[in-house]
């Protein structure tokens, strides 16, 4: 079952925002041969999407990211979101899901 992590994303600016997941003892995850993708959109249904930079470390912290032009070509409002990775053997797991709030910029 996914982690819920809502963000709030500044229109127009630099995003970036890090998680560090532990296993069942505490210990953290060993990313490094995993591989992720994250995306966000205005609903589940929606054709259109936002791809995240997603960085993963052998210290258990997965990156995420977006550019100020990304995040300036947003409309704001509310999105959805979810973050997948995937192993060495190819077994596809969703890590996080939640809600993206894009607030609106004024300075342009």
């Amino acid at each position: 079952m996914a982690t819920k992590v809502n963000l709030v994303v500044d229109q127009g600016s630099t995003f970036q925002t890090s998680v560090t997941f532990n296993d069942e003892n505490g210990n953290t995850i060993n990313f490094s041969t995993y591989s992720g993708a994250a995306q966000m959109r205005k609903h589940f249904t929606s054709s259109n999407s936002v791809s995240f930079s997603v960085n993963m470390t052998s210290n258990g912290v997965i990156a995420l990211g977006l550019t100020a032009n990304q995040t300036a070509n947003l409309t704001s409002g509310r999105y959805v979101y979810d973050l997948e990775v995937t192993d060495s053997s190819n077994l596809i797991s969703r890590l996080i899901e939640g809600i993206v709030t894009v607030t609106p910029n004024v300075t342009r």
